[in-house]
């Protein structure tokens, strides 16, 4: 599933971000759109970043590079519903050069899984997409 005997493990604790569901996250069956738990995920990748210091925009502006999802492996288990205030997690799973490989859960509040998956977040340089070294000030607060 993507992971090297090389690769560096980041052990850090998850970070969390709550998420409530509206009702333009639901389906005609009043459960979330399986699509949406991505968008909740991106959401908590974002605040993620910013809780490192990290200013996406500011990111792009300096070094023209920014974040992409190259891979998303994602398990769905049980439907969030309106209403639902779930926390979305974050946590780093392998760092390498130019991506990095984060699990990312969302959860009901009695703890049950709705959605787990391993996320791809790969590198790039804006002007022609091509992979780029991991920003030296995030690179330095995952490494294990």
């Amino acid at each position: 599933m993507g992971r090297t005997d090389s690769a560096e493990r980041c052990a850090l604790t998850p970070f969390s971000f709550p998420v409530r569901v509206y009702y333009e996250d639901t389906d005609r069956g009043g459960v979330v759109y399986y699509a949406n738990y991505l968008r909740f995920f991106e959401r908590a990748r974002s605040e993620w970043l910013r809780s490192l210091g990290i200013n996406q925009e500011r990111l792009a502006a300096e070094t023209g590079t920014g974040f992409v999802v190259s891979r998303a492996e994602i398990d769905f288990r049980i439907g969030a519903r309106l209403d639902d205030l779930l926390t979305v997690t974050v946590l780093p799973l392998e760092k390498k050069r130019t991506y990095l490989w984060l699990g990312q859960e969302a959860r009901l509040a009695d703890g049950r899984i709705c959605a787990a998956a391993r996320i791809q977040a790969a590198c790039v340089r804006h002007r022609d997409m091509r992979p780029q070294p991991l920003p030296k000030p995030l690179a330095a607060r995952i490494a294990p």
